[in-house]
């Protein structure tokens, strides 16, 4: 073999470990970014879980749609409605609710003030008094004075089971509640959460009361 020959067989060796060395190059490029891609797929599943979790057990955003709960809440509010806290304890009175209505396949809720507690007898006189145990109730959140044609099924006494609560909209006049028979008395399992915090419009942002 001659002198020039034995040069090309070298070069051809160094250049074998030249494009070895550009495969495993490439081969560890492909894997970071493999690696990556995985990474960023753990993540993304990550925060749709979280937020998944979050809407389903803790809270959810709530778009007010109507004017049943005015003044206190107006059409196009958006509130924070928290999921997690009558896990661990019981709708107060005046809380503010939100349940869904009896039709199964309905994507609207109500959202209503919570008037009469397990146990308690709901009645509403003629002059638009709301009496609790036939002791009248004392409140301010009713936006007018309830006209006697809005009484409905509370013009007799209500008397609500160990489990059940009596809602009513603030705009006592201009609210489909517990007073009518399509929604009656509302069980807890049927509650969904609480109403707590208000987000827009800006200058209402704040709690809810």
């Amino acid at each position: 073999m001659s002198k020039n020959d034995e040069e090309i067989t070298v070069k051809a060796k160094a250049e074998d470990v030249e494009n070895e060395t550009g495969t495993v190059k490439k081969k560890s490029s492909k894997n970071k970014v493999l690696k990556e891609l995985f990474l960023d797929a753990i993540y993304l599943l990550a925060i749709f879980l979280v937020s998944f979790l979050l809407v389903k057990y803790v809270g959810q955003r709530t778009i007010v749609d109507g004017s049943s709960m005015e003044t206190t809440l107006q059409n196009g509010n958006n509130l924070w409605v928290n999921k997690i806290v009558y896990r661990f304890s019981d709708p107060k009175r005046f809380d503010i609710v939100v349940f869904p209505p009896d039709e199964a396949d309905s994507k609207t809720y109500y959202i209503k003030r919570v008037i009469g507690l397990p146990g308690e007898t709901v009645q509403i006189g003629l002059d638009g008094t709301i009496y609790i145990n036939g002791e009248p109730l004392e409140e301010s959140y009713g936006r007018e004075i309830i006209n006697p044609d809005h009484i409905f099924r509370a013009s007799e006494p209500i008397t609500l089971g160990e489990d059940e609560y009596f809602v009513m909209g603030d705009n006592r006049n201009n609210s489909v509640d517990s007073r009518l028979p399509s929604v009656g008395n509302v069980k807890k399992s049927k509650i969904i959460g609480k109403a707590v915090f208000r987000f827009y419009p800006f200058s209402s942002f704040g709690t809810i009361e």
